[in-house]
């Protein structure tokens, strides 16, 4: 197997989908945001207030290039990691790109519900709200998703199993 890259906004399932994927597939999996933390020794949140979004997306296209590079994984990649156009080069050449799109209410509320995210994750624009903030990403990088991605899951009101078996029936069938 190739790898398959999970591509989407923050909350679309990236991380959740991966293990039970990886699982099914008999593969390694990793979250790519996990291994830049990891290198880099400092959370995404850090090193954006250390030292800015453009050292950090320099972080994250080494780290993506390096997992592009495996073979049997799952990379659950970071939101904003379709930003380069290199890098959604190489996620298409290396294997299955799967873009698990999700509404703005449904992206909210996974935000809101994970503890994590506020510690590890900086806020990505200066709007007013979350929501707004999630709307304009999406606007912003939906072009880019559907650029990279091979496979689109839409994941509003489905379950882990539910996605996990969209995907595994989709990789199954000819393109």
């Amino acid at each position: 197997m190739t790898v398959i890259t999970l591509i989407g906004l923050r909350g679309s399932g990236k991380s959740s989908i991966a293990a039970p994927l990886a699982a099914r597939q008999n593969a390694d999996w990793i979250d790519a945001d996990d291994e830049i933390e990891r290198r880099a020794g400092k959370t995404i949140s850090e090193i954006f207030a250390d030292e800015g979004e453009p050292h950090f997306r320099q972080l994250e296209r080494a780290v993506m290039q390096d997992l592009l590079s495996r073979e049997s994984l799952i990379i659950a990649a970071g939101g904003g990691a379709i930003l380069n156009a290199e890098t959604r080069a190489a996620m298409r050449t290396a294997g299955p790109v799967v873009w698990l799109n999700a509404s703005v209410e449904a992206l909210e509320q996974r935000i809101n519900q994970d503890a994590s995210t506020g510690s590890r994750r900086p806020a990505l624009t200066t709007r007013a709200s979350q929501r707004e903030e999630i709307q304009h990403l999406l606007e912003q990088r939906e072009p880019l998703y559907r650029e990279a991605a091979s496979i689109v899951i839409q994941t509003d009101d489905k379950s882990v199993d539910q996605i996990v078996e969209e995907i595994i029936s989709a990789l199954d069938t000819p393109s």
